[in-house]
């Protein structure tokens, strides 16, 4: 796969994703609580981030645009996308909010506790403005893709979406759509909508985490009714994913089996690998099962993480994904 002359441009809620790694060997005597004894510190490219690490992983050309903070995790965040090849020139600076950061202490490979910093309402107006302006500028470069990455943290508000995909239908730039909560609803005219079980149940308002594949795929066709997009696909967690087309219809990949770890950053590998297929023009059966792969694979390794490229090509081989 050429995947060295495909570009993206992922939009959304970047973040600084920090470990803490020590052991828990005793309880504190001033509270029932356990003593965490730190050993190790370690920041990672998280949320949209993690997204752009991804793609660039696979050796894609990709540019990134968010809000940061002016602090320390923005920086950072900064630095390291810059030091994967990621072209930073769509983060904008906002000085009155603080760089999303997400904090999980891990002891003996497990996670005892995540704290997390951010504020989550929408941009001020003149934030707003230089972020669109960006993006503006990057929607007139060659892509092959866009990914629109949404943690409902306020990067993504409704006039931006609406912008997004109307300059990208007007120069035909598939649109992958990754949502949350707050927006669910806003993502008209995507390419791929790629929520996962429990969000869908949410936006429906009903509970489909034990339902058959008939509901889900009922539910799926309420989405779509009142909501229009190409594709959709459903991550259903250990049962694999759900897709459908107007052409294909359902196709169900089930889950490989896995020594499961850390589910952390999987939707994010799924996203970016359906991006990487759609612009790859390749049939939406090959695409879902290739994300299937490539999420399973992340979520045996300890924090997010980005696909293992010669990993996931290998396996893609052996199973003749590839």
């Amino acid at each position: 796969m050429e995947l060295s002359k495909l570009r993206f441009l992922v939009i959304g809620d970047v973040m600084l994703d920090r470990y803490l790694y020590g052991k828990v060997q005793r309880i504190s005597p001033e509270a029932p609580v356990p003593i965490f004894e730190l050993e190790k510190e370690e920041n990672r490219l998280g949320g949209a981030a993690n997204v752009a690490l991804n793609l660039r992983s696979l050796d894609a050309q990709v540019a990134i645009a968010g809000l940061i903070g002016t602090d320390t995790p923005g920086t950072l965040l900064r630095q390291q996308s810059e030091e994967w090849g990621i072209e930073t020139f769509g983060l904008v600076t906002d000085p009155e909010r603080p760089t999303t950061v997400k904090t999980r202490l891990i002891a003996q490979k497990h996670h005892l506790l995540r704290v997390d910093r951010e504020i989550t309402t929408p941009p001020p107006p003149t934030t707003a403005e230089a972020l669109t302006l960006k993006i503006h500028s990057l929607l007139h470069s060659p892509l092959q893709g866009i990914i629109l990455e949404d943690y409902d943290k306020g990067t993504l508000t409704e006039p931006l979406i609406r912008e997004i995909i109307r300059l990208a239908k007007e120069r035909d730039i598939p649109v992958s759509v990754d949502p949350k909560k707050r927006n669910f609803w806003l993502y008209e005219g995507a390419t791929i909508f790629k929520p996962n079980l429990r969000e869908l149940s949410e936006a429906l308002g009903t509970s489909l985490s034990e339902a058959p594949l008939e509901a889900i795929q009922e539910a799926i066709l309420q989405l779509r009714q009142r909501m229009p997009h190409t594709y959709t696909v459903v991550t259903l967690s250990d049962r694999g994913i759900l897709a459908y087309g107007e052409e294909e219809g359902f196709i169900h990949v089930p889950a490989h089996y896995r020594n499961i770890v850390d589910v952390s950053g999987a939707g994010d590998t799924v996203v970016s690998v359906l991006a990487v297929g759609l612009a790859l023009k390749m049939p939406l059966r090959q695409i879902v099962a290739l994300a299937n792969l490539a999420g399973g694979l992340v979520c045996e390794y300890v924090g997010v993480v980005p696909i293992p490229k010669d990993r996931w090509l290998e396996s893609a081989r052996a199973l003749g994904l590839l």
